[in-house]
């Protein structure tokens, strides 16, 4: 018995509360919207103070997800799938539709920043990788 509610105390603990998985949501959706209107500087916005570091303008990280990710630059379609905490790491997989109709899982990383949840890296996951 004691087993048993171990397993389910770490289970609670892992779990991501509703209120950040719509927020994680949120923050994803408003950054492809402002890709799918080529505004680039609050696309910048979502990003972590990792990222901006590295790409240091909204123009060039504009061209790094236009010529990287041109399937979410210009997604047909976006579909939310699980989130899954990795250690300390939360990992939000989207699927994406390309404008070819090709389909893509990419796993976001979150991290809180000021303002909300920032997005500290995007990977497109390969086939038959993970779960989801």
């Amino acid at each position: 018995m004691r087993q048993i509610l171990g397993a389910i105390l770490i289970s609670l603990a892992m779990a991501v509360p509703a209120k950040a998985n719509d927020d994680i949501e949120a923050v994803i959706s408003a950054q492809i919207e402002a890709f799918l209107a080529d505004d680039f500087e609050t696309a910048f916005t979502f990003a972590s103070p990792m990222i901006k570091s590295i790409f240091g303008t909204p123009e060039r990280f504009g061209a790094m997800v236009k010529n990287g990710y041109p399937m979410v630059w210009r997604p047909s379609d976006v579909e939310f799938l699980s989130i899954e905490r990795r250690g300390r790491e939360l990992w939000q997989n989207v699927m994406v539709r390309d404008a070819e109709g090709a389909l893509h899982i990419l796993e976001y990383q979150m991290i809180p920043g000021e303002g909300g949840w920032k997005i500290n890296a995007v990977r497109v996951r390969k086939a038959g990788e993970g779960t989801v």
